[in-house]
């Protein structure tokens, strides 16, 4: 080996040899050969704010070489180190600046902090750092520590914040220019903020959901409604880098709302052995909102009983009325449900005094101008929207919508007119509180708690939009653990213990206008007829006063069943329609039975005008599309059956559905019965809920009263094949028509 080749033996293959093999160097020194061992130095300098340079030097005793400058032409340099040195330092600073002849970062602050927070440490393990005055000057604060402090006092809560030493004008542009994937945060004058941590994250997360303002995050001091109380618990137990300080009062209150079960509220005596253990807690819900001034949302599923246990928190409330002098409650509700909110307080409730609403302009006056202390007022959101100048005058205890998917769009009549009235407790009854957009969810809420979702427009930029289209989880997650304490949603699968296998309700509807003048004429008519019978000519004309009482039952279901030109509503179409698009709303399946075929053709004609997905059955149908249609609607999407009742009463099993509505209950219970065992049978999994309607102070309902008071009677007086064996009496059937 010639002696100009050993510097380079020692650089490049002796270390190599030095670690696989022991080693003896019998006269021979690397410095004699030249060979000099080396050192680096850095030099690290920031002349402007966004401008940072490094040099770097090979220092081999007392010679120093830029190795940013110029070649390396001496064969004694450890040129592999120098290699390596220039490509650490390559690491943190992206580009050569010819002018300076250093290296340098220039407009990125991203490498400039892993410059600042790691850099200079590994550069100090490569060589000696030397740091400028401007450059010591750029340094890297911790993450502040944000405090919260919470304080309840009557219906306001005061937030106190702080953040150690740092000013609340910089804690708000930290929080205004925050990114979260971000490592830091730069302020103005260069100095760079180590945002790794949960604690901004966690503070931008509550600005964001309590939408406080920059003002707001600069005073340090913000007032907010109790309502926000919920919210800012969730917050501090996800986020416990807030450490968040809570008085007493707020504890005290998250205790009572998380603890709903235990509050002690004396369920009503009356109601004690009716209702079911979800119910009762469904009330104890109700009565711990209504006690901590909130609204609230029950949209537990259809056949649940949302209205038993409104009528249970009306029994309570009126033990304790504050609004002396004036109404207990207000119930608003579609105009097809008003009477069966009467029949329903009547039921449960008989000392109750209730008035409905309804009536000409003048009676709807008369009635509220007398309206009296506890009474219950029940009205339609039609009706509501006309007299809402009549209710200024009007306080009342309690509030209550429902359906309150009627006031989903919150630029109707409807929606301004129930937020327009004055109530200590609002709540919203619904089995779809969201059907199509958000938007319904922030309108309901806006009847609630006025300002909980903030105005539309900020609700649809920070909520509707982000999670819509976005897809954002972020705002998805913030929405739902905002009105989660305030909306209570159980499935018939969630209390199955505590149901029976079928549920069934009577549902009323009242005749009104056309259809009741109708219905009467009829009446009459026949109360006449009757009358002038000898008792030889009525036992022979039996089957002529069936016919005539078939004419009543069809003039309760739609009097055009009878009249080709009729063209007034029918009360109990109505009704059939908001219990089917609240039941398809809520993701059930349907069968409607009738058994008149003509009726089951306008309902169809009404489904389709809602879009509503449906087959039909009647006897025309033939056994094999009979077959498939029941195939189909086992399987498919198809949200009804409309079935004749003489056609579909026996021989099919659709498990499928969960809900069945009796159109038109009439004489044989056997019968309805039977077609109700179409879907509760073996292999129906759910709950069936079973809904007859009945047209009320008619002929049909005094023939439910018969059935569940003498069902045996029933049977004989008035099932189709015992009309002829005399067994019923002309005085029986007008007392029946009275």
């Amino acid at each position: 080996m010639a002696d100009r080749d050993v510097p380079a033996f020692c650089r490049e293959v002796l270390p190599s040899l030095e670690q696989i093999f022991a080693q003896d160097y019998i006269f021979f020194s690397k410095e004699a050969y030249g060979v000099k061992e080396v050192s680096f130095q850095i030099y690290l300098d920031a002349p402007e704010k966004d401008f940072f340079t490094c040099k770097l030097y090979a220092v081999y005793g007392e010679e120093k070489y830029d190795l940013f400058k110029g070649a390396r032409l001496d064969a004694s340099r450890d040129t592999v180190r120098e290699i390596q040195a220039g490509q650490q330092v390559k690491r943190f600073f992206h580009e050569y600046d010819e002018t300076a002849g250093k290296m340098c970062i220039r407009d990125d602050e991203d490498m400039a902090y892993e410059l600042l927070s790691r850099g200079i440490s590994e550069l100090q393990e490569l060589g000696e750092v030397f740091i400028s005055e401007a450059f010591r000057m750029v340094k890297i604060s911790p993450a502040p520590r944000p405090t919260v402090g919470v304080s309840l006092s009557g219906d306001l809560l005061e937030l106190r914040m702080t953040a150690q030493d740092l000013p609340m004008e910089q804690l708000q542009e930290i929080l205004t220019r925050y990114d979260r994937k971000k490592k830091f945060f730069r302020l103005k004058n260069g100095d760079f903020i180590n945002m790794e941590g949960e604690a901004i994250g966690a503070l931008l997360e509550l600005k964001e959901g309590l939408g406080l303002s920059d003002g707001q995050i600069k005073s340090g001091r913000i007032e907010l409604p109790k309502y926000r109380a919920l919210y800012l618990d969730a917050e501090a137990k996800e986020w416990v880098a807030l450490g968040m300080e809570r008085n007493r009062e707020f504890k005290s209150l998250i205790r009572n709302m998380r603890t709903v079960e235990d509050n002690d509220f004396e369920l009503p005596a009356a109601l004690e052995g009716v209702l079911r253990e979800y119910q009762k807690k469904g009330f104890l819900w109700l009565r711990t909102l209504k006690h901590n001034g909130f609204g609230g949302i029950l949209a537990d599923d259809m056949g649940l009983g949302k209205t038993l246990q409104v009528i249970a928190l009306l029994l309570s409330a009126a033990m304790e009325n504050r609004t002396a002098g004036c109404p207990l409650a207000l119930v608003v509700c579609p105009a097809s449900l008003v009477y069966n909110w009467s029949s329903e307080i009547d039921r449960f409730a008989p000392g109750f005094s209730v008035k409905m609403i309804v009536g000409n302009g003048q009676e709807r006056q008369e009635l509220l101008e007398g309206a009296g202390s506890g009474e219950i007022l029940v009205t339609s959101y039609d009706l509501l929207k006309r007299d809402i100048g009549l209710y200024q005058s009007l306080d009342f205890e309690v509030q209550v919508i429902d359906e309150a998917q009627y006031v989903k769009n919150y630029n109707t009549k409807a929606a301004r007119a129930v937020k327009e009235i004055r109530a200590g407790f609002k709540l919203a009854l619904t089995g779809t509180p969201i059907e199509n957009r958000l938007s319904e969810l922030w309108s309901i809420f806006d009847y609630l708690m006025p300002g909980y979702l903030y105005s539309y427009t900020r609700f649809r930029d920070s909520y509707e939009t982000p999670i819509v289209q976005d897809q954002d989880e972020a705002a998805r997650k913030r929405l739902q653990k905002m009105i989660r304490p305030f909306v209570l949603r159980r499935l018939k699968k969630d209390v199955l213990k505590d149901l029976p296998d079928k549920l069934e309700e009577n549902m009323y509807a009242r005749l009104e206008g056309e259809q009741l003048e109708l219905y009467n004429a009829h009446v009459a008519r026949l109360c006449l007829s009757l009358d002038a019978k000898s008792d030889e000519e009525f036992k022979k004309g039996k089957i002529q006063i069936l016919a005539e009482l078939t004419k009543l039952r069809q003039l309760c279901c739609d009097p055009a069943l009878l009249y080709e030109d009729y063209s007034g509503g029918s009360a109990k179409l109505q009704l059939c329609m908001d219990i089917v698009r609240n039941a398809v709303g809520g993701g059930h399946k349907i069968l409607l039975f009738s058994q008149f075929t003509t009726m089951l053709e306008r309902i169809c004609r009404e489904l389709n005008r809602e879009n509503i997905s449906y087959y039909v059955l009647t006897g025309a149908t033939g056994k094999e599309e009979r077959r498939n249609l029941v195939e189909r609607f086992q399987t498919d999407n198809t949200s009804v059956f409309c079935i004749s009742l003489r056609a579909g009463g026996t021989g099919l099993n659709l498990t499928a559905a969960d809900i069945v509505i009796h159109y038109d209950p009439w004489w044989n219970l056997a019968v309805q019965d039977q077609a109700t065992d179409r879907t509760h049978r073996i292999g129906q999994e759910n709950v069936v809920s079973v809904y007859k309607l009945i047209a009320k102070d008619t002929l049909e309902e005094k023939i439910m009263r018969l059935q569940e008071k003498k069902r045996e009677l029933a049977d004989q007086l008035l099932n189709a094949e015992e009309v002829g064996s005399g067994s019923f009496s002309r005085e029986e059937l007008l007392e029946l028509l009275q």
